[in-house]
């Protein structure tokens, strides 16, 4: 198998970044000197040829994505693709109260949350300030360019698709054992 083609295929499919040690696993290689050649290959490759995406590295590792000047154009196609719903619910929350204490937002959604921020502050979505024993969150200028809209747009956005997703979970809630037990009666 071609292990540069595999290589590339791996960071575009994948929906997080891949480290090094991840990247020389999948593509069966032990050298990290020669993931790392075969890593600047693609990455040229891509520069030379003006694509519309990019090799990057990120903090968590390297990812293909797409390039910042098309960004705007392209986010309506799949808005939201690579988050979460967890990262979802907490960028939602910050969007409507930022400022926001990450500590206010761990006591609605759990410890979860942390890594969530990360997540978000890596991709450049959120910043964090130290605020005493906290941190206090807002949004960035690249959140507006990743969704493509202004921040109230985005706002709305964001409220709409986490209320519908509480309509469901309720709608879930709702059900009695007994419509369960007559639903799955009705199936045997």
């Amino acid at each position: 198998m071609n292990k540069h083609a595999l290589l590339e295929a791996a960071l575009f499919v994948s929906d997080k970044p891949l480290t090094i040690d991840r990247l020389s696993k999948i593509i069966g290689i032990g050298s990290e000197k020669e993931v790392r050649e075969l890593l600047a290959q693609i990455k040229s490759e891509l520069e030379v040829e003006q694509s519309g995406i990019e090799l990057t590295e990120t903090p968590e590792g390297y990812e293909i994505r797409v390039k910042q000047e098309y960004r705007t154009t392209v986010a309506k196609l799949a808005p939201l693709a690579d988050l979460s719903d967890g990262m979802l619910r907490t960028l939602a929350i910050v969007a409507a109260k930022q400022p926001i204490k990450q500590s206010t937002i761990v006591h609605y959604q759990g410890n979860k949350t942390y890594g969530y921020v990360v997540s978000l502050e890596n991709k450049g979505l959120v910043k964090t300030e130290k605020a005493g024993r906290t941190k206090l969150i807002t949004t960035t200028v690249d959140f507006e360019r990743y969704f493509g809209k202004d921040a109230a747009d985005i706002k709305k956005m964001l409220e709409t698709k986490v209320a519908e997703k509480v309509a469901d979970i309720k709608r879930v809630d709702a059900r009695t054992d007994k419509e369960i037990a007559a639903e799955e009666e009705e199936e045997d």
